[in-house]
């Protein structure tokens, strides 16, 4: 019997962990496929954040370590410099990377640290209760902003894609998400193509996934999706940043 699909040795057999209808499960198969089909997966590092993706450490198939809360660039940083032949990338979500980690990671960008980001963008703390998150989007409610984000008191959504595309260290940087088939596709070519960019020593590589928690946002998994393509990236557009291309030295 020909085999037209299988599932990729870059993820284990243990059983995800995330809610029905998020997206994170699409993403973590894009990365561990990207990974195989590159022949990275023996020498890939990566870097687990706190968050929902906090154990993602069981579910991709290569070597994981665990970082505190935010500082999953300063480890992989620490990580590409003892061994720099290794593939290294961190996984994170918005409140580790845009919160209480965006200095490590906006520095480990402006260093131009040869690592590859794996974004995701949800809006929202999802694991500890839905709270509001830097990414949340101005009047969408969540349990600290009950009336909806009120950019008067809380001020504006941080856009990581467009803040870091001005940092001269960051070789490529393209926003996706995991709406549908054709949008799943441009994302796994981003993220194959990033860590492309890392073996080929180009620099700092990030690639910001809009994915969708439909238990936090109180929506079914289908209104999620469409929810993203129709008011999130209103917000956060969709496509490249940055990409220095065959002229990066």
């Amino acid at each position: 019997m020909e085999i037209k699909y299988q599932k990729t040795k870059g993820l284990t057999e243990t059983p995800l962990s995330y809610c029905p209808g998020c997206t994170h499960g699409i993403i973590h198969k894009l990365v561990a496929e990207s990974l195989e089909e590159l022949g990275l997966l023996d020498e890939a590092i990566g870097v687990a954040s706190v968050g929902c993706s906090v154990f993602s450490y069981q579910f991709f198939n290569c070597d994981m370590i665990q970082a505190p809360h935010g500082r999953a660039c300063a480890e992989a940083t620490g990580l590409k410099r003892v061994l720099p032949q290794n593939t290294v990338f961190t996984y994170q979500g918005d409140g580790d990377l845009a919160s209480i980690g965006i200095a490590e990671t906006i520095h480990a960008a402006n260093r131009g640290e040869n690592i590859t980001v794996i974004f995701i963008n949800n809006a929202i703390y999802g694991m500890t209760g839905g709270q509001m998150a830097p990414t949340t989007l101005p009047g969408q409610k969540t349990t600290t902003s009950p009336e909806g984000r009120n950019t008067l008191i809380q001020g504006y959504p941080i856009k990581i894609s467009e803040i870091f595309s001005q940092i001269e260290g960051v070789a490529y940087l393209e926003r996706v998400s995991a709406t549908d088939p054709k949008q799943v596709l441009r994302a796994k070519k981003a993220i194959k193509k990033a860590f492309s960019y890392q073996k080929e020593k180009r620099g700092f590589t990030l690639i910001e996934v809009l994915s969708s928690c439909p238990v936090n946002w109180g929506m079914t998994p289908i209104n999620a999706l469409k929810w993203i393509k129709d008011t999130m990236t209103q917000i956060y557009p969709l496509g490249v940043f940055k990409d220095k291309g065959e002229d990066h030295v």
